[in-house]
């Protein structure tokens, strides 16, 4: 169960087994068949030790068939003794009969041998370079490493092979499923993703940002997918400077940093060649079935390694504990007390706050950071707020004030002209309310413009414009009167609280 051991009563289903686990409901999990059913399935495995992986490819020979028969007792066995020639793991006990004839090995060869003719006594050895030996096993050759061959000369003698697992294509429906149903029967010895794990680049820290952004939820939406790549075009309003580049192989996890589609999160099922418009932003560690199986429409639950170092909207003495705890020292400014609310950190990106090893933690009194609320049935409008404001990727948005003056029945603020261009009219309101938030839309001059209404109105809205071109986005929830002793210039704090 991603990754490790779990036990489940007999019968369980996969809603049985996601308890405890990083999983966010609708999230694709993927299975991976019981091992006693692949071992029998497949003739690739991967010998996992101290020094790294290889992969064993057996041949359709009576040695390897031993071998499978064999895993329980192979496991665990140490590189007894190392040679020029060979390494050896072993010693477990087979019924190999004893042959002296002599026979050639190739260079990388895997094959049975028995310790002074006595079975009792076998080992697994593998081939440095080619040569011609008796070894005394009358069942011999099991098969060819064919990847991670350097290995065998890094391995020294006592360390062993930690672990034997059979390696099966993730895109064979055969093999594997990707489901949403929790209903769905498990069966002994089987293996689960619920999550898929990301060990973010560091040198692409604005990339690795951009993807704890969009995965702050817990999930990713996968908005495309093909036989090379499944994508996330959850925010493409963003700016993504270039970052480090390189060859996007299987598992890969790229940003892209120009052009149209700016922003998108590519995870790749197939080797690419590297490109300047694709930042290094990761790589998937764990739950590449679960990106091979994506279709578009499906959500992914992630996890990230490191996680998201953000303390905005915490108080300055828990995002003291949490900083401490990831390993990076806190340097108060603001309202520097214990209660005080973070609504800014300095570096804000994770990994280079985690390379820096220190972050200045701005903080203002509880009573300057004001509750909203915004309509998610007005989502274009709800995502403008979002991205003007800083709450599309953090928990304390900040708004400033354009215009205020006592006794005036509404607060302005500075908007975005540019992102303001698509804000198509709605249908006008009948009557703005006290503590309603709006927005001018594209068809007043100043477009963008965002707006809390301070007294109830039936023919202007929150920006003093008429209904028609008025976008109401949501409902100010604090006391009103403290807005309106702003003054100009004055920087609002805002955190959204979500139905």
């Amino acid at each position: 169960m991603n990754g490790k051991a779990k036990e489940l009563r007999e019968g369980a289903t996969l809603g049985d087994a996601v308890k405890g686990e990083a999983f966010h409901p609708g999230s694709l999990a993927s299975v991976l068949l019981s091992t006693e059913r692949l071992v029998g399935e497949t003739d690739d495995f991967e010998l996992m030790t101290p020094r790294g992986p290889m992969v064993l490819r057996l041949d359709d020979t009576d040695g390897a068939r031993l071998w499978k028969s064999s895993i329980q007792r192979i496991e665990g066995a140490t590189a007894r003794w190392s040679t020029r020639e060979i390494v050896a793991f072993g010693s477990f006990p087979t019924d190999i009969p004893t042959d002296r004839a002599e026979r050639q090995y190739r260079k990388y060869d895997c094959f049975f041998t028995l310790g002074g003719s006595d079975n009792h006594t076998t080992y697994m050895m593998i081939a440095k370079k080619g040569h011609a030996r008796s070894y005394g096993a009358g069942v011999g050759n099991i098969g060819r490493i064919t990847l991670g061959r350097h290995v065998l000369e890094a391995l020294a003698e006592g360390e062993g092979l930690t672990g034997i697992r059979p390696i099966v294509s993730e895109a064979s429906a055969e093999n594997m499923v990707a489901t949403k149903d929790l209903g769905y029967r498990l069966e002994e010895g089987c293996s689960i993703d619920t999550n898929v794990l990301i060990r973010l680049d560091a040198g692409s820290p604005a990339s690795a940002e951009h993807i704890l952004a969009i995965a702050s939820k817990g999930y990713v939406n996968v908005t495309q997918s093909s036989g090379t790549v499944a994508g996330c075009g959850d925010d493409l309003d963003v700016e993504i400077p270039d970052e480090a580049h390189s060859v996007r192989g299987r598992g890969a996890v790229a940003v892209r940093n120009t052009g149209q589609g700016t922003g998108n999160i590519l995870f790749y099922k197939e080797r690419r060649q590297s490109s300047p418009a694709h930042n290094a932003a990761g790589a998937v560690e764990r739950g590449m079935g679960i990106i091979s199986k994506a279709a578009a429409g499906d959500r992914v639950t992630v996890v990230t390694e490191p996680a998201r170092a953000l303390s905005v909207g915490m108080t300055q003495s828990e995002g003291g504990r949490f900083l401490s705890g990831l390993g990076i020292a806190q340097s108060r400014t603001g309202d520097a007390s214990d209660d005080a609310v973070i609504v800014g950190q300095s570096p804000e990106a994770t990994l280079t706050a985690m390379s820096s090893g220190a972050v200045e933690t701005f903080g203002v009194p509880r009573e300057r950071v004001f509750r909203i609320q915004l309509d998610e049935s007005r989502q274009s409008d709800a995502y403008y707020f979002r991205k003007v404001t800083g709450l599309s990727h953090k928990p304390v948005g900040v708004l400033r004030t354009q215009f205020a003056f006592p006794g005036m029945p509404m607060v302005t603020f500075y908007g975005d002209e540019e992102r303001s261009k698509s804000l198509f009219p709605q249908e006008p309101f009948k009557k703005c309310k006290k503590g309603d938030i709006g927005i001018t839309n594209q068809s007043r001059p100043h477009h963008g413009l965002i707006g809390i209404r301070l007294g109830d109105s039936k023919e202007y809205g929150p920006t003093g414009e008429e209904p028609y071109g008025t976008n109401l986005v949501g409902r100010f929830l604090d006391d009103l009167g403290r807005l309106a002793e702003l003054e100009e210039e004055e920087t609002v704090y805002v955190m959204e609280e979500r139905r």
